[in-house]
């Protein structure tokens, strides 16, 4: 019997086992927008932490949603999503039965923390970022304050979400709101140009609003943070002045200022207890304070930038502190030990490309590394690190040997990794500043890198040495070579796209339609078509053989970012700062899908070899991979629409001859009417 019974309990723990491994991995799956097949990154971390009030959850605010950890194990519970802009400001009701967030886009939403189901929505301000929530300790009084960029507080029922009313005083952003233990006093923290503290003082629970208000002056600088003691009896308040001001809201006394922050004071927090206050600071540092001896008691570091947030655990023995180094760390607030920290949240993809062969792809962003996933299943390969700056670029080679990534100010070099071994080669130092934009020929014979220098550099791509420099006059944000590899396009600041002759080094044309700078070019499969995008806010479609532009595509509606074939020649998409991605048919114009699903710019694009997956990445941090199936475009060759192909089409055909853009006699959809629109009409003679 004990046998079996051990045995039962092995396989037991086995599945437990592989049960926590498939859900630590599940929330790649959760909440995804329609069309997408995976979320990789948890976006960036943008507000405040806060724990649950029973302790069992830490909420983490970010640029995709608000992420629920479990506070025991860290591991994720639930993703939080519906706003359309990164969240900028969190908090639990009393009772831990409802939970609030705000967000950049101006609106609150209300949830249920518990099962993620949404219950209201308040208008929010509609003038301003929601940059604080507070909740009054008081369940009954059912109050919920939100502090805005446009310099107000407004106060909600909070459960209804109903609007009650505004509050008014600040001449600067409102950074910080927080109740009194009592609920009969909020305090709010002016920014920029404010400087000051407010107390707000209701003797009816705010209910009629008799409000007395007050304020605190002494702050040289905004005021980022404020929290009240458990006792009420004392409020503290930092700044971007580096200090940290102690006062009595009720006699309105200014008791001490504690100093120790090299740099501004981004948080502060009482414990539980009332008897120890932290702070974070942009000095990398959290730091515990006695408030009642005024005296500093410990120094935590381990952040690499600032530290953004801090937060007690309901029983006072943890501290939790979020930083921009995009992870957040614990400490014993008792032993001062450090605890496990909880990592993902990751900085803005710059750029995606995929390996030849389509099993993995390479990311780039702003934490410097280059990160290799698997194409299939999302999974983090490898992580290479080298550069000392944000990274810009990146390409695999034809044989998908080597890895090219060019850094950003700082930096300027171009790394190139052995992709198998993910060792480090030889870096090339030559660009005098960043590398914007790096790219293998398809004959892998060479390699091009744009840069801020406003040179475009090609080097051997077996030996790594300097073949030739073309000077383009102006910042180089992007380069693309032809498929034959015989011709370079490079689009930059100077609103153009300029073609190089790339085996002599020479400059061909400038084609110059754009009235912005262009940050992205790709050649079509054939290479017969020039597809630019550019901050004008449109994608241009253009006859390498004419060199003219034939179509405009417009409907973004901010800078278009990158654009790429793909691989029937039929179809482009194309990245906006707008958040959304565009599929378009390139032989009608006409848009095939809108792809919604980044809560920031996106940055970058990049097709598997098959076209199958479609990789996006973004300001907010994350890497979307969509399944899309471009709708095949119908070539029209009954001309006339008369319900059949004869004479009377190739003479329609012929009376366009020469034209280019969009036309009627462009049966083919290359851009201009020639021979082979005839040709096609002629094959097709009878068909009705």
């Amino acid at each position: 019997m004990k046998p079996t019974r051990f045995l039962i309990l092995t396989i037991l723990f086995v599945l437990l086992l592989f049960h926590a491994n498939v859900s630590a991995q599940d929330y790649t799956q959760w909440n995804l927008p329609e069309g997408a097949k995976a979320r990789l990154g948890k976006g960036t971390i943008t507000g405040d932490i806060q724990y649950s009030p029973d302790g069992s959850l830490l909420a983490v605010p970010s640029s995709i949603g608000v992420w629920l950890y479990d506070a025991d194990t860290s591991q994720e519970v639930n993703l939080l999503v519906g706003h359309t802009a990164p969240i900028s400001a969190i908090a639990f009701s009393p009772n831990g039965n409802t939970f609030a967030a705000g967000s950049t886009d101006g609106t609150i939403r209300l949830w249920n923390p518990r099962t993620g189901e949404q219950k209201a929505s308040p208008r929010g301000h509609n003038r301003g970022s929601i940059t604080s929530l507070a909740f009054s300790p008081l369940s009954q009084i059912d109050l919920l304050a939100s502090g805005s960029s446009d310099k107000t507080i407004r106060l909600w029922g909070a459960s209804t979400g109903n609007y009650i009313t505004t509050l008014m005083g600040h001449t600067g952003p409102v950074t910080a709101v927080a109740f009194s233990p009592d609920g009969l006093m909020l305090a709010s923290g002016g920014g920029h140009k404010d400087n000051t503290i407010r107390l707000w003082t209701a003797n009816d629970n705010f209910r009629n609003f008799r409000l007395t208000v007050t304020t605190l002056a002494g702050h040289e600088y905004g005021v980022t943070s404020v929290a009240f003691s458990s006792d009420g009896r004392m409020l503290a308040s930092g700044s971007s002045d580096d200090t940290i001001r102690l006062w009595d809201p009720y006699t309105e006394a200014h008791k001490a200022t504690l100093t120790a922050h090299t740099l501004g004071v981004t948080s502060v927090a009482f414990s539980p207890d009332g008897q120890t206050l932290a702070s974070a600071g942009a000095d990398e540092t959290v730091r515990l304070w006695d408030p009642a001896t005024e005296t500093l008691k410990t120094t935590f570091t381990g952040h690499i930038g600032w530290n953004t947030s801090i937060a007690f655990s309901p029983d006072g023995r943890t501290l939790a502190s979020a930083g921009d180094d995009q992870m957040i760390q614990f400490w014993d607030a008792v032993t001062f030990q450090h605890k496990p920290t909880i990592t993902g949240h990751t900085f803005p993809v710059n750029e995606i490309a995929f390996a030849p062969d389509g099993q993995i792809f390479a990311s780039v962003g702003d934490d410097k590394a280059i990160r290799l996933w698997a194409a299939d299943t999302g999974q983090l390969q490898d992580t290479l690190t080298g550069h000392g700056g944000r990274v810009f670029s990146v390409a695999f080679s034809p044989d998908g040997q080597t890895l090219s990534s060019g850094g950003g100010w700082g930096d300027n070099a171009i790394r190139l990794w052995d992709v198998h071994a993910g060792q480090p080669k030889m870096p090339i130092t030559s660009h005098k500043h960043g590398v914007e934009s790096i790219m293998f020929s398809p004959d892998g014979s060479t390699m091009a890198s744009g840069s801020w220098d406003s040179t475009v550099r090609l080097w051997d791509a077996n030996t790594s040495e300097h073949k030739a420099t073309l000077r383009a006059g102006a910042t180089v944000f992007t380069v693309a070579f032809s498929p034959d590899s015989r011709t370079l396009a490079s689009g930059g600041r100077d609103n153009a796209i300029h073609l190089w002759d790339v085996e002599r080094g020479e400059h061909l044309v400038s084609l110059e339609e754009h009235t912005r700078l262009v940050d992205a070019v790709a050649f079509s499969p054939d290479g017969g078509t020039l597809a630019s995008g550019s901050w004008d806010n449109t994608v241009r479609l253009w006859n390498i053989q004419t060199e003219q532009s034939y179509v405009t595509l417009m409907g973004h509606t901010s800078r278009v970012t990158s654009v790429v074939f793909f691989p029937d020649g039929k179809t482009l998409a194309s990245g906006s700062w707008d958040d959304t991605i565009r599929v378009w048919d390139i032989q009608t114009g006409q848009l095939q899908a809108t792809l919604i699903g980044h809560t920031a710019g996106v940055n970058t694009l990049a097709l598997s070899r098959n076209g199958g997956t479609l990789a996006s990445g973004g300001d907010d941090s994350t890497i979307l991979l969509w399944e899309f199936t471009p709708i095949e475009p119908k070539i029209v060759v009954d001309v006339n629409s008369d319900g059949v192909v004869n004479i009377q089409d190739l003479v329609l055909v012929a009376s366009h001859l020469g034209e280019t853009g969009l036309s009627l006699g462009d049966v083919n959809g290359d851009g201009v009417v020639n021979i082979q629109d005839l040709v096609l009409v002629a094959s097709r003679f009878g068909d009705s």
